[in-house]
């Protein structure tokens, strides 16, 4: 605290307000009530227990009071004005182990009959009081997308790619928004300032020849070039985009032939800009492409593959390909209750993959004049595509989140009625919470803490408008040993002797799956309480073996690796400095997971080896 009286002396009584989240004990050394003179500083200091996990607020008081005392020599004076001053400050107070989300999404659309869902939600042994649980209802698929714009996946954003997963979906969503009738200017304004920012993001990572590169520097990437061509095109309707850019882009990957998955999306590409009918210089190399994609059909084993091309030859008009492309598709889909997906092989485990090859068939079945029928497959495929959906609104990864809200935005503006509106009501042990959805608050992003985290629940919706409802559960655990392709280790070492506490970490990585190396990695490593990173060490860490980038968000260190090859090693140092003690520390966790299939992850967790020693 500082006293800012000029040359007056005052007695100064620091007293911390009472809360039922944290305790503070006050240090035996540290006199709380005391003379302070005049720009005179002083420092106070409290242990702070917390009771409470999230963000708490944290008050003290300072008072000038009347006292008999005398401050060298001088008597003592209370203002009358500015006599209190009250400092409060939030601290973020998070439970030790590793963070686990659930959720349990549904999409109820009930025709003037009552439909009804349960639910019994159980909680893992060991989660030491972490728990939490809120329900969310909205009157739109998309809304919950719409909510979260700037934060679909909680993954790092520090790549063209990444990049353009916040970019994408904002153009499906205001294409949606805008071809219903929905579209307010303060959405637009909001989307249209996301699009802008961006653009000029993504210019970052231009090539000269008109390719994009994942971190602007370095080879073309085709699949990326690919990606921000078909957007940049579909965001000329809202945004101005430099013509050049696109021509530049259409240009280099005309030039490029690549295997069949990557050969079908640049066609896409293509085929969505309407390039195969518009442009002459295009018209030739699109022909080939689909020529030379027809005779790769004799081939239906790869399932991702084959609902690719059905999109691409439902867009070329070729209804017999088609056809032929989404019969096989049926016969392998899977099948549960009113639910229908696909998934690479029957014990494929990848969420990501299943979401991104069952999105191309929804948009295979409706990019060509559905029938009502087509409608009603369709809305199996939606039921189960948003039962994956995330917290967020997207789904696991960049990949498949921008190809199911591009599938799911579609399907909405066809089936889009302003009519009808339900109440959800749902019954959990002790009580119930009531929802009302209808045409004005259909984008109405509507969420309720839940009482009790554990127990059976009941959901109802009646009336005559969709309701999306979904269930979200927040644990932490002790950090797993998972068993999987992907390994880090964690080897701690400090001296424990050192005035400058110092911990560094040795990180060793290791892949050993089926494939010769993996996709991108990220190496996501949290600070311990108290502790940051070394600069100096940072500096060091970002030129390091196969590290193509380095971000510091938060109390989280990510590095981008390129990939690791099968079986080999890889090294890594970083050095954490201590800002401030803290008593009774508890472990850190460094994550390790594929970029593209997140799901393929591991867990270390790590601790200041003088803390136990």
């Amino acid at each position: 605290m500082t006293w800012r009286m000029g040359r007056v002396s005052s007695v100064v009584t620091v007293t911390p307000a009472p809360s039922l989240d944290y305790t503070l004990t006050p240090l035996s050394g540290d006199q709380y009530t005391s003379c302070l003179c005049g720009s005179e500083r002083k420092t106070l200091s409290w242990t702070m227990a917390p009771s409470a996990l999230g963000v708490v607020n944290v008050s003290v008081s300072a008072e000038a009071v009347t006292s008999q005392i005398s401050c060298d020599n001088e008597v003592v004076s209370v203002p009358e004005r500015g006599r209190i001053d009250v400092v409060t400050r939030p601290l973020i107070v998070k439970a030790e182990g590793t963070e686990v989300t659930n959720t349990y999404n549904w999409l109820l659309c009930p025709k003037g009959q009552a439909l009804t869902e349960e639910v019994d939600i159980e909680l893992p042994e060991n989660i030491a009081g972490s728990a939490r649980a809120s329900v969310s209802v909205l009157g739109d698929i998309l809304g919950r997308a719409l909510e979260n714009l700037d934060g679909l996946l909680q993954m790092p954003y520090g790549c063209g790619e990444q990049n353009m997963a916040l970019l994408a979906p904002d153009i499906y969503i205001l294409e949606y928004l805008r071809d219903t009738q929905q579209l307010t200017p303060a959405i637009r304004n909001k989307a249209t300032n996301f699009l802008t920012s961006g653009y000029q993001r993504q210019l970052n990572y231009k090539d000269n020849d008109g390719a994009y590169s994942t971190f602007g520097a370095g080879p073309g990437n085709t699949w990326l070039t690919a990606f921000v061509l078909r957007s940049f095109a579909k965001a000329q309707t809202f945004i101005y985009i430099d013509p050049a850019n696109i021509e530049a882009s259409v240009t280099w990957l005309k030039r490029v032939s690549d295997e069949v998955t990557l050969s079908a999306y640049i066609t896409a590409a293509f085929l969505e800009m309407n390039m195969y009918i518009d442009d002459p210089a295009v018209h030739g190399p699109v022909k080939a492409s689909l020529s030379c994609l027809k005779e790769s059909i004799s081939d239906l084993s790869n399932t991702y593959a084959t609902a690719l091309l059905a999109y691409v030859f439902t867009l070329a008009g070729d209804m017999e390909t088609r056809a032929h492309l989404l019969g096989h598709l049926d016969a392998v889909a899977l099948r549960e209750g009113g639910f229908l997906h696909w998934s690479q092989t029957a014990t494929e485990t990848s969420a990501s993959l299943s979401v991104e090859t069952s999105s191309y068939v929804l948009l295979a079945k409706l990019s060509a004049s559905p029938t009502a029928e087509d409608l009603g497959y369709a809305s199996r495929i939606v039921r189960w595509l948003t039962s994956q959906q995330n917290y967020y609104g997207g789904f696991s990864s960049t990949q498949d989140t921008v190809v199911a809200l591009q599938a799911l935005a579609l399907y909405s503006t066809l089936v889009f009625s302003p009519e009808g509106s339900s109440t959800v009501t749902v019954r959990s042990p002790r009580g119930q919470l009531v929802f009302r959805v209808n045409r004005n608050n259909k984008l109405l992003y509507q969420e309720k803490q839940l009482q009790d985290v554990t127990g059976k629940y009941s959901l109802e919706v009646k009336g005559t408008a969709c309701a999306a409802i979904q269930i979200s559960l927040v644990y932490n655990i002790p950090t797993p040993a998972a068993d999987t392709t992907l390994s880090v280790l964690v080897e701690p070492e400090a001296d424990c002797t050192s005035k400058i506490p110092k911990l560094s970490l040795e990180l060793t990585s290791l892949y050993s799956g089926k494939e010769s190396s993996t996709n991108m990695v990220i190496l996501d490593i949290k600070m311990l309480s108290g502790f940051v990173p070394d600069p100096e060490s940072l500096n060091m860490l970002k030129g390091a073996l196969l590290v193509d980038r380095v971000e510091q968000k938060e109390d989280h260190v990510l590095v981008y690796i390129r990939e690791l090859q099968k079986d080999r090693r890889i090294n890594h140092s970083l050095t954490l400095v201590q800002e401030y003690q803290v008593q009774n520390l508890k472990p850190a966790v460094v994550k390790i997971y594929d970029y593209y299939q997140p799901s393929d992850q591991s867990d270390t967790a790590y601790i200041d080896p003088c803390v136990t020693a």
